[in-house]
């Protein structure tokens, strides 16, 4: 028997064939355009259940694009800065430059020079900070030190007398 009611179609929008795209396109902690960084400390701290469904995504994932040529990344944390807040080793990190004009103005420039940022105090970039999520031990452990790059080798003096 036929009734004469509509089927009912299912709430809410359709299923988006591209979740984590929709997803990362809200941006959030650890994601830009590019890349979506995932704090080791707090990946390991998740629960045992998310850890290991993190490892079982992450080794499908590692066998599907191992043939790719990965390169190694340098991940260093970072926070928003503005320009004029910056001293000058900040602001060579950031790949800019400082200088005074002929009228005494303070000026802004790329490193590469160019001409003058215009409006350098609505302009916003990332400089290395010490990472908030790691532990005091965490810190003891890691090979980055808290301005974010990595320690030049230290030299061994030899004497040839």
């Amino acid at each position: 028997m036929y009734t004469s009611d509509p089927i009912p179609r299912p709430v809410g929008p359709p299923a988006s064939s591209t979740p984590l795209r929709d997803f990362l396109a809200h941006g959030g902690p650890g994601i830009t355009h590019s890349y979506a960084v995932l704090p080791r400390a707090l990946l390991e701290e998740m629960p045992l259940p998310w850890q290991n469904a993190l490892v079982q995504i992450m080794a499908e994932l590692h066998q599907a694009y191992a043939h790719l040529p990965w390169p190694a990344y340098r991940v260093v944390p970072s926070r928003r800065e503005r320009l004029v807040n910056l001293d000058e080793e900040q602001l060579a990190e950031a790949g800019y430059l400082v200088e005074i004009d002929a009228d005494g103005e303070v000026v802004y420039r790329g490193r590469g020079g160019g001409p003058p940022i215009a409006d350098p105090d609505s302009v916003e970039v990332l400089i290395s900070c010490p990472d908030p999520l790691l532990t005091d031990q965490s810190y003891a452990n890691q090979d980055t030190p808290p301005r974010g790059f990595p320690a030049p080798p230290v030299q061994q003096q030899t004497n040839w007398s």
